[in-house]
């Protein structure tokens, strides 16, 4: 028997499936350098209780929810590699595959493999600090998972490695890049639907995972040197920003509002402005 697996043990691959819910034939998997992976299952047990007994009288299985958290540093090599697929515009999913393993991956042994199909970005958050490097973690939803012990058949897997340092970071507002902010971050929210019907077979599965309403938001911290985000609060003044991802990738925001502006200030130390904003969309990863 093999030893408890530890994180350095553990892989997230992923790739696009050309049917939902399906991985496709001798498939591409790429990794990103995740440094939290947190897969789960919940089997949605319809719990069925009578008269006659305070227990259960009956556990069956309902609407299987699989969803799986991963969080990691953009990968220079390939900075929107995974995060272009929270884009709903284009309505694709993802298999994603989460290996346990001994020794050396390519020639690994005792693998544990989470197979989970039909994988959409309900959430991810990405943001950048000082002296930090660009992160992003998100949250996947999907239709199903397989639970077996070998890497997927006539796969190929490549690394995505490397990292975006803040400073090969930027913000632009407008044609503008703004100099004065010390941390970013923004939110896609695509608020995903499970969408289940009655059917005999695969009834536990949901039948569709669409995109519903979205919600774009974020938030800058700057330097406190001028008044202009107090002034465009009140001028009620839109923009754009973008967000500059490592090489030419970038994430830009359209159609932008403060949503809420604030000076915190603490005894001994310098003020900052934290400006959180909403954006009517859309958005585009590039």
């Amino acid at each position: 028997m093999p030893e408890t697996y530890g994180s350095d043990q553990e892989r997230f691959y992923y790739t696009e499936e050309t049917n939902y819910g399906e991985t496709p034939t001798n498939p591409n998997m790429f990794s990103v350098p995740a440094d939290l992976i947190d897969p789960g299952v919940n089997p949605g047990n319809i719990k069925v209780r009578g008269a006659g007994n305070y227990d259960l009288q009956v556990i069956k299985k309902g609407l299987r929810q699989v969803a799986c958290k991963v969080a990691y540093p953009l990968p220079s090599e390939a900075p929107i590699g995974l995060l272009q697929w929270a884009k709903m515009e284009l309505n694709k999913s993802l298999s994603i595959q989460v290996i346990y393993y001994k020794g050396f991956f390519a020639s690994a042994t005792d693998i544990i493999s989470l197979l989970f199909t039909g994988m959409k970005f309900n959430k991810v958050s990405v943001e950048c600090s000082i002296e930090d490097v660009v992160k992003a973690v998100a949250e996947l939803e999907g239709q199903n998972v397989a639970v077996g012990t070998a890497k997927i058949t006539g796969a190929t897997y490549g690394d995505h490695t490397g990292a975006v340092p803040y400073h090969a970071s930027y913000v632009k507002k407008g044609a503008a890049t703004l100099e004065r902010v010390t941390d970013w971050k923004f939110v896609i929210e695509n608020n995903l639907k499970r969408v289940p019907v009655i059917r005999s077979t695969n009834g536990h599965l949901i039948k569709y995972l669409p995109f519903r309403h979205r919600g774009l938001s974020g938030e800058l911290a700057f330097e406190f040197e001028n008044k202009e985000e107090y002034d465009e609060v009140l001028a009620d003044t839109g923009f754009a920003l973008e967000f500059g991802l490592g090489g030419n990738n970038k994430a830009v925001f359209t159609d932008c509002k403060w949503d809420n502006v604030l000076t915190p200030s603490k005894m001994e130390d310098l003020i900052s402005l934290k400006a959180s904003f909403v954006a009517k969309g859309p958005v585009s990863i590039s």
